[in-house]
């Protein structure tokens, strides 16, 4: 197979075969991507989890210039993290313990929800490189260890990825240094993972912050936004709108350009 195909089954089952058969590719999931080589995971993102780059320049370990820097010098060969160790910006224990900080919170997301939307697409590579590739068992013990550990705290994993309001009444006076900043950025709009960027904080970490502070009953999932209402074939503004195909397209190709 050397082109883009459906996957059938759970990610997880389709993961260890593709360990099994020692595939390199990608594999989508609704909520993220699976990077793989000779059968191990090397990377993993997910719209739930900040990224990499964005860990390492909000906590001060690299400056964003020096990140930007190696992505352009080396991001074409699949080798910017040895970019970053080569050129002095980052030990190679430091990279290593990020990354797999990193890559262990994008797999909880990634596998969060069991659908049969997955695609495999072989031989494509993530632009960062190897650093230290895990074996597909570890990504998945160490998902449902997660899982089982947030359940215990709080079983609602709507806290996980919707926006986060304060209850009425929350205080943070009283609560331990890491739970009080973690309160702080709750404002009604920000999900855990913005959260856990605002403060260069590992998302697992914030997820467990933030799921004592449910079970404490001091935030909750924000409700949704009101629909605003406006007449038909105007926008909010009263100018004309597009027809939903038009816009989708253009959407489409917003996309794509900035790809």
């Amino acid at each position: 197979m050397t082109t883009a195909a459906a996957a059938h089954g759970s990610a997880p089952a389709v993961l260890g075969s593709l360990a099994a058969d020692r595939a390199t590719g990608a594999l989508s999931t609704e909520s993220g991507v699976f990077y793989l080589a000779a059968g191990h995971v090397v990377h993993v993102e997910s719209a739930y989890s900040p990224d990499l780059g964005d860990l390492l320049t909000r906590s001060g370990a690299l400056p964003t210039d020096g990140w930007w820097e190696a992505v352009e010098r080396a991001g074409a060969r699949h080798r910017v993290g040895r970019q970053l160790v080569d050129s002095g910006r980052l030990t190679a224990g430091a990279l290593e313990l990020c990354h797999l900080g990193a890559l262990f919170d994008a797999a909880y997301f990634a596998l969060a929800r069991d659908t049969a939307a997955l695609r495999f697409r072989p031989e494509a590579a993530h632009w960062f490189g190897t650093v230290r590739p895990v074996p597909v068992t570890s990504v998945l013990r160490e998902s449902r260890r997660r899982r089982d550990l947030l359940d215990r705290i709080w079983p609602d994993p709507a806290v996980d990825t919707a926006p986060l309001t304060r209850a009425p009444g929350a205080d943070r006076a009283d609560l331990p240094p890491r739970r009080g900043r973690t309160l702080a950025r709750v404002d009604g709009t920000s999900t855990a993972a913005q959260i856990a960027s605002a403060l260069a904080c590992r998302t697992f970490h914030t997820l467990v912050e933030l799921r004592r502070l449910a079970a404490d009953g001091l935030i909750i999932p924000a409700p949704p936004p009101p629909v605003a209402s406006v007449r038909p074939g105007t926008g909010a503004s009263g100018d004309a709108w597009d027809e939903p195909d038009t816009a989708l397209l253009r959407r489409l190709l917003d996309a794509l350009e900035a790809l």
